[in-house]
């Protein structure tokens, strides 16, 4: 419990700054969406092209992935289908729904957790390859198709103003063509992978410079989290938000985070032990893993797609104090046989 306290406690010290820097009015009322521009178009890019660009893409092909994999497959489905089914989501709150139920924080909290309990942290770093080339890339087209803006710059009054809905199976293909190029997140990941593919090593200013600002994506994010407590959803972040708002969101918030942190864990144990005897160690990783909270990331994707962001933020706080249980319950019933 000591070395789970330790790797929660820069999310919750970073998310309260971001709160207490929110309430005072230090950094003025734009804050929270140029924070969140921020990160969605420069660090995290950074953040996930030298991610990418140097890890080693055959990393794949294991059956731990194979359990992380369907677990977080079945969960982010049935995330998306609760949230049209039950609550009445249009296409891109569902895309949210299902990364808020399905994607786990794997970077700034999977890291520290799988030191202190396996005693590293290379399944982790497949998992954040797996999220960042698979997982991502799906959320987004959804979001993209959703909302008929197609470059993930949306905020404020501008998210519903001016936007035709897409028409035509042409105009549509065009669009999921052209999204790579249009979405930062994707276009850092394939440049990555181009990197990694041809074995190339960048030059050493290049390098670090990308280092240094991705580095300042997890810290900034939480930053914008914190300071998104302060207040309430603009009725002008989404077309759709107006006959939303009377909608309470609670029991939105706690069927993901039950997806997220107990059903995403017990199918990956399912998988991996049963179906795919996994070795003691291995078991724990996958489920271990899979019980990570949401990531932030589903806050900034619903905060730059101009969406509702009460379900995706109150995910990410509520899965965070949750998985706190959960984490320790798998170490307790697994074994820390890596410790």
């Amino acid at each position: 419990m000591h070395a789970l306290l330790s790797a929660f406690a820069p999310i919750w010290m970073l998310t309260a700054i971001g709160y207490v820097v929110g309430r005072s009015g230090l950094l003025g009322a734009q804050a929270e969406a140029v924070l969140g521009r921020f990160v969605f178009h420069v660090a995290m890019p950074a953040a996930l092209f030298t991610m990418v660009s140097g890890a080693r893409l055959n990393t794949f092909a294991n059956s731990s992935m194979v359990a992380f994999a369907a677990g977080t497959a079945l969960v982010c489905g049935l995330g998306f289908l609760v949230s049209g089914r039950l609550f009445g989501r249009g296409t891109a709150d569902r895309a949210i729904g299902s990364m808020a139920s399905g994607y786990v924080n794997s970077a700034n909290l999977g890291i520290p957790v799988a030191v202190q309990v396996l005693g590293d942290a290379s399944f982790v770093a497949q998992i954040i390859l797996f999220q960042v080339l698979l997982v991502s890339p799906v959320i987004l087209a959804l979001l993209d198709s959703g909302t008929g803006t197609g470059t993930g710059t949306v905020t404020g009054a501008g998210a519903g103003a001016g936007v035709k809905p897409v028409s035509g199976r042409a105009v549509v293909f065009r669009r999921m063509l052209t999204m790579p190029v249009r979405n930062p997140i994707i276009m850092a990941s394939l440049l990555g992978v181009a990197v990694s593919a041809l074995g190339l090593r960048l030059p050493h200013a290049l390098a670090h410079s990308c280092d240094l600002l991705g580095a300042a994506a997890v810290p900034t994010a939480l930053i914008t989290l914190g300071l998104s407590l302060n207040a309430r959803p603009a009725a002008s972040d989404s077309p759709e938000l107006p006959q939303r708002t009377a909608r309470p969101v609670r029991a939105e918030v706690v069927l993901a985070v039950a997806l997220k942190t107990l059903v995403q864990p017990l199918i990956a144990l399912a998988v991996g032990g049963p179906l795919l005897h996994l070795p003691e160690h291995q078991l724990l990783a996958v489920v271990l893993c899979s019980a990570l909270p949401t990531a932030q990331n589903a806050f900034i994707y619903a905060q730059q797609y101009g969406l509702d962001t009460r379900v995706a933020r109150n995910a990410v706080v509520a899965s965070t104090v949750v998985s706190m249980t959960t984490l320790s319950v798998a170490t307790w019933a697994l074994g820390t046989t890596g410790s």
